[in-house]
């Protein structure tokens, strides 16, 4: 499931957008805040962005540039009423990949996502990782085997999809939301608890020292990242 950055201050247009691109089944995180997103984008994974241009304190051409500065590979469109040529022009030489005009054609909205998240897909393929090595650690994504700490051990499935999800995630905040549903399938977590001990496992397994962990770490009321330096 695609992951989705709706910055746009007017309630109305953002709730309506929201509303709409979750009924086409992509996972929506909106703000009405310039700041807000770039503290978002940078602590969390999003597959795509869609910016206003005029935001409170911060305008959609500084958040845009922010995150230009860290990202090139991201999709960025702009969606404002700011429908001059020279507004559309400034917007793509700040980084973005589309720009559309309000008032708009919603159809037309979700075709232009639709197209940035192939394009952007196809460009830069998921990571398929069958053999990775940590630390002292190493995990066989193929058989569900691994080396921790402590010796040989078999990982369940499901630990070897939230570890994946993680490893392919490296240095990134993953929300709980999107852990459940990319491994578990749920729309809504059924427990705080159900993700906190695999990672608890987690920890156990790979960690030198569980307490004060190396790898896994948890990001307080966001969800959980893998660290892992270069």
């Amino acid at each position: 499931m695609s992951r989705i950055l709706l910055v746009e201050d007017e309630a109305n247009i953002r709730d309506a957008i929201k509303i709409n691109l979750e009924l086409e089944n992509y996972e929506v995180v909106a703000t009405d805040h310039g700041k807000t997103a770039i503290s978002l984008f940078n602590s969390q994974h999003f597959d795509l962005i869609i910016l206003d241009v005029m935001l409170p304190e911060i305008d959609g051409f500084h958040v845009c540039e922010q995150i230009r500065l860290v990202n090139l590979d991201i999709p960025i469109m702009f969606l404002t009423a700011k429908d001059a040529s020279l507004d559309r022009v400034s917007g793509l030489k700040k980084g973005a990949d589309d720009y559309l005009t309000k008032p708009f054609n919603l159809e037309e909205l979700l075709l232009r996502i639709s197209n940035l998240l192939k394009r952007s897909n196809h460009s830069v393929p998921e990571k398929s990782v069958e053999e990775f090595k940590f630390g002292v650690n190493e995990v066989n994504f193929k058989t569900f085997s691994a080396s921790g700490v402590n010796g040989e051990l078999q990982l369940t499935k499901k630990e070897a999809m939230l570890l994946k999800l993680l490893i392919n995630r490296k240095n990134e905040v993953v929300s709980r939301q999107q852990i459940l549903q990319s491994v578990w399938g749920y729309d809504v977590y059924p427990s705080t608890r159900t993700i906190d001990n695999f990672i608890l496992s987690f920890r156990k397994y790979f960690e030198l020292n569980p307490k004060k962990p190396q790898f896994f770490l948890s990001v307080r009321g966001v969800g959980y990242k893998f660290i892992l330096s270069s």
